[in-house]
């Protein structure tokens, strides 16, 4: 008998369970193949307690992990190092990550996270302390990835949590334990960068969420984080472009404010070869594709440095674009495309009538 005849047995027991043995196997199936890290045990059985619609977690939804397991049949293992739970052979991963299997998985997974972040016990937690996982161990996995799955399932529900959250953010132990991981230096006691919940949902890419924060009374669009980032500048820094097109949109919006060392959004999507971020800007009458940070650095002198071919040719291809502008220590985009050994953009440039191959630095 081949794996997937095995497993469609299997998942067919499971669905024949008595009482809620077959939900809740099912529901454990969906949380391993979902979960965008895998889950310690402890996580796992958390996570599964979580009730929609409830102010604070129930400790008598907390299954014994032995439950937990059992209902699966055998489809799912603990590694004994981490403890993490696991699939039992990756290809029935594969098979529930198929669209139809599980259809709402995303949707149902943002609900829970965003349930958890908005309990009464999470909220009272300061955000300047480091947090004790063991009291909420489901604590780090909700902070972190609640907004891949709310930007996958999105339902009302998903997006009235999420503004409940988002309305509070910057002194929710979330938004520091998020920024911990985005900027990769740890946790730092005592510390709470500004991190307003607009920036939130659009370092996601969470448009009806963005949209619903916008539309509150005294919402700055243009606001500053700790390090001066716009929430267009954290759209287009991770190529948001459905919150791109959203911002871009509206007539307050501020298209070229520059963060803290004179970054921009359009240096920042170039950076990072964010291809239809930078075509949505460049076609914005406010976005000067020359504006420098304070190292001098442009955005095509990013692009260039970074390899990023498909972003110096859109580049390239404006009539507003200085192909020869150079950085403070006078290094020109060809110059550090060279300097970098790529090739394909170094072509780019000696093809650009603009390029001048002998500026010196």
């Amino acid at each position: 008998m081949d794996l997937d005849s095995v497993y469609t047995q299997t998942l067919q027991r499971i669905r024949e369970q008595k009482g809620d043995r077959s939900r809740l196997g099912m529901k454990v199936l969906m949380w391993i193949s979902h979960a965008e890290r895998p889950l310690t045990i402890d996580e796992l059985c958390h996570a599964l307690a979580v009730e929609i619609g409830t102010k604070d977690l129930n400790p008598e939804n907390i299954r014994p992990q032995d439950i937990v397991l059992r209902s699966c049949l055998g489809l799912v293992v603990v590694d004994k190092g981490p403890s993490t739970v696991r699939l039992i052979h990756y290809t029935l991963q594969e098979d529930l990550r198929l669209p139809n299997s599980l259809p709402t998985a995303h949707q149902t997974l943002a609900l829970a996270c965003l349930t958890y972040l908005n309990y009464d016990h999470v909220k009272g937690l300061p955000a300047d302390k480091a947090p004790s996982l063991q009291d909420a161990p489901f604590l780090a996995y909700s902070a972190l990835y609640w907004g891949i799955h709310a930007e996958e399932g999105c339902s009302d529900g998903v997006k009235s949590l999420a503004v409940e959250l988002l309305s509070h953010f910057g002194l929710h132990i979330s938004a520091t334990l998020l920024l911990s991981h985005m900027l990769e230096y740890g946790y730092r006691s005592g510390i709470v960068p500004l991190f307003p919940g607009l920036h939130c949902a659009s370092y996601f890419g969470i448009v009806e969420v963005v949209e619903a924060l916008i539309a509150t009374e005294g919402c700055d669009i243009n606001q500053g984080d700790w390090r001066g980032f716009t929430p267009l500048m954290w759209a287009a820094r991770h190529g948001k472009e459905g919150v791109v097109i959203l911002l871009l949109s509206r007539n307050d919006i501020n298209p070229d404010k520059p963060g803290r060392e004179g970054v921009t959004p359009l240096t920042l999507a170039s950076m990072r070869g964010n291809e239809g971020v930078v075509r949505l800007l460049l076609d914005s009458n406010d976005v000067d594709p020359n504006k420098p940070d304070i190292h001098g650095q442009t955005p095509l002198i990013s692009a260039s440095s970074f390899g990023r071919e498909e972003v110096v040719r859109l580049l390239l291809a404006s009539d507003k674009i200085d192909a020869n502008k150079p950085r403070k220590d006078g290094r020109t985009p060809l110059a550090l495309a060279s300097w970098h050994g790529h090739e394909k953009v170094v072509r780019l440039l000696l093809a650009c009538d603009h390029v001048n191959p002998d500026e010196p630095d």
